[in-house]
């Protein structure tokens, strides 16, 4: 099987990419079905008629007639242009390492992403090169080589070393969603722990049941993520984006969530219920509405935090320093606040719900 790219003759536009199998006979009913043309003929890019099909290779671009001779739909470039449009290289430096590879494998697999859009015609985007004609793109090499490979053979290959958390970011970036999509089913219940995930967008990973332990996600952003009985223990997320996050069950024993924002403006409540804080520093972090029902906060510090309108009913608080809280219309029934600290607080506690 080969992978080959399809064009109507004397054009460049509205290719097709189709898997070469069988005869030349096949590949021309292919070929009739995919460009709606009766294709009598197979060129390749310099004019050459093809009859015989061990003379394809993987990646050629094929240029298909209904019986008209062969036209050169780049016949006004000058040479140099010329031998580059038909034979379809081109060189990326990407964040100083150079990948060469051709116009077909970054436009044909995923047609929408943002490497498609770059490249499927020449400088529509304006793309800057460097002193050796390599197009720049200012991202990680390491992450970007998956990216490519994938693209050539639509396998996810991540060598060992590579994190695969920031290939998925390179994924996202690019627009590459069904290789994003492989990666997210990767990530999940995988071993992170003392992993550096600092300021990745890691925004609606499904991380259920992964093993965080001691992981630094400072400043990432998990807006939607499922953290679901994952182990964040000793983990460091201060200052993450935690809006609409979902840590049901969660052990984040130990853990520091200094400055984290829970809110999210569309209404979408973080849920952390069940979930052990113990030990917890919550410290100036915004829980508006946060559920924290059946939570274990024993020896927490959330000092300075929003807590307006959060859930903390049946939540074990002992010992747990609530001074400079808002807690106005916060629901602590069957709470229990033995040694809690509540001086200090923005607003007066008025609790109607018992207490313990």
């Amino acid at each position: 099987m080969r992978r080959v790219t399809l064009f109507v003759n004397g054009t460049f536009t509205n290719g097709k990419v189709v898997a070469v199998y069988g005869s030349m006979e096949d590949l021309l009913n292919v070929a009739s079905s995919k460009l709606g043309i009766r294709a009598s003929s197979v060129y390749n890019g310099n004019g050459g008629l093809i009859d015989d099909m061990t003379l394809i290779r993987d990646d050629d671009v094929l240029y298909v007639s209904d019986g008209d001779s062969f036209e050169d739909h780049q016949e006004d470039l000058g040479g140099h242009e010329r031998c580059q449009a038909h034979t379809d290289w081109l060189t990326l430096n990407v964040g100083g390492r150079c990948f060469t590879t051709t116009r077909s494998t970054l436009v044909s697999k995923e047609p929408e992403s943002m490497l498609a859009h770059m490249f499927r015609e020449k400088d529509v985007w304006g793309n800057k090169q460097d002193s050796q004609g390599a197009y720049l793109i200012d991202r990680s090499p390491d992450y970007f080589e998956p990216i490519l490979n994938y693209l050539r053979h639509g396998q996810l290959i991540i060598n060992e070393g590579i994190n695969p958390l920031g290939v998925l970011e390179e994924a996202r970036f690019f627009g590459i969603e069904q290789l994003a999509e492989q990666l997210e089913a990767l990530i999940k219940g995988l071993n992170f722990t003392g992993a550096d995930l600092s300021r990745l967008d890691l925004r609606y990973i499904n991380f259920k049941m992964a093993n965080l332990r001691g992981t630094n996600l400072s400043h990432a952003n998990l807006s939607g993520a499922n953290l679901e009985r994952a182990d964040l223990s000793l983990a460091c997320l201060d200052a993450a984006n935690l809006q609409g996050v979902k840590m049901l069950c969660t052990n984040a024993e130990g853990a520091s969530l200094r400055g984290c924002n829970f809110e999210d403006p569309a209404g979408i409540k973080a849920n952390l219920e069940g979930a052990n804080l113990k030990g917890v520093d919550m410290e100036g972090s915004q829980m508006t509405g946060i559920n924290l029902r059946v939570a274990t906060l024993k020896n927490a510090k959330l000092k300075n935090c929003n807590l307006r309108g959060a859930t903390l009913a049946g939540t074990d608080l002992e010992n747990c320093d609530l001074s400079g809280c808002d807690l106005q219309e916060a629901n602590l029934r069957g709470s229990n606040v033995k040694g809690a600290i509540f001086e200090e607080m923005l607003t007066p506690l008025h609790m109607s719900q018992s207490v313990r």
